[in-house]
C-alpha cells in the first residue's frame, strides 16, 4: 500500500464544498481542513505508484477550484505504540527488533 499526503490550495469560493468533492475521488482515504499555507490535506492510499499519479494528476486536477497541490510521499509509518517501544529499549521486559 502506497500512502501520500496531498497538500491542497483551493480558491476561496469553493472552500465550503471542496472537501466533499475530494473524498469522492477513488484512492482518497481522508480529507482534513487545515490552517496554514494550504487549505486541505488529502490522505491518498493506493496499490501502485501509477495509481497515485492518476489520482493526483488526473482526478484531483480535474476538480474545479483547486489552485495547486504539493504531494508528500510516505516512506514509513510510526505509531505512538511503536515509538514508545523504541524508546524503552533496554528497559526490563522490552525487546524490540529494529530490523
Amino acid at each position: 500500500m502506497i500512502t501520500a499526503f496531498v497538500l491542497i490550495d483551493v480558491e476561496r469560493s469553493v472552500l465550503p464544498t471542496i472537501a466533499e468533492a475530494l473524498v469522492e475521488v477513488d484512492g482518497v482515504a481522508e480529507v482534513y481542513s487545515v490552517a496554514g499555507e494550504f487549505d486541505f490535506v488529502a490522505v491518498v492510499r493506493v496499490a501502485a505508484y501509477e495509481d497515485l499519479a492518476h489520482v493526483v494528476t488526473e482526478r484531483l486536477a480535474a476538480i474545479e477550484g483547486i489552485a495547486g497541490t504539493e504531494t508528500l510521499m510516505a516512506f514509513r509509518c510510526y505509531s505512538k505504540h511503536d515509538l514508545e517501544r523504541m524508546w524503552n529499549i533496554g528497559a526490563e521486559g522490552s525487546e524490540v527488533d529494529l530490523h
